[in-house]
Order: structure tokens, then C-alpha cells, then sequence
């Protein structure tokens, strides 16, 4: 497992996790994952990645919103393109 894998597989998660979160109503919880969200999102900032996957990282460090049901269903949305992207993009 390459570093970008690792750090696309973890931006994965935790976009899984916000959303779950969120869904739930613990906005506490979803807050605090979302943070690492944002730390995984800087470190693929350099990453040469394809441009849909850019795409989806400029997306996520664009939203500084309250953290909302639209947007839990397009970090889940996110997290399944980037766990496929992880699994089966050679590196």
C-alpha cells in the first residue's frame, strides 16, 4: 500500500464516519472527524491524483457550512469514489 493510498483510504473513512455522524444527530462527533477530514484533504493537495479525485478535495476544503444532511449524503457519496479510487487506481 503506497502513502496516497493510505491517505485516500483515511480521507475515506472519516468522510464515511462525518456522514454517519451527521445522520445520527451528534454534530459533536461529526465536527470532530471533520477536522481530520480536513487534515487528509491538505495532505493530498500535492498528490498527483486523477481529476475527478482533485476535484473532490477542492470540493470537501470548499465547504465551511454548518455541517448538514446535504452534505452527509455527498460525503458519503465521496467516500465510496475514493474508497473504489483507493482499492483499484494503480499507483
Amino acid at each position: 500500500m503506497t502513502e496516497t493510498q493510505l491517505l485516500i483510504g483515511s480521507l475515506s473513512n472519516d468522510l464515511l464516519r462525518v456522514a454517519n455522524l451527521i445522520y445520527r444527530g451528534s454534530e459533536k462527533g461529526a465536527n470532530r472527524f471533520f477536522t481530520e477530514v480536513k487534515r487528509w484533504n491538505n495532505q493530498l493537495k500535492d498528490k498527483n491524483l486523477k481529476p475527478y479525485i482533485k476535484q473532490i478535495i477542492t470540493d470537501i476544503d470548499l465547504i465551511d457550512e454548518e455541517l448538514s444532511m446535504p452534505i452527509a449524503e455527498k460525503f458519503l457519496m465521496y467516500s465510496i469514489l475514493l474508497q473504489n479510487y483507493s482499492v483499484h487506481a494503480q499507483f
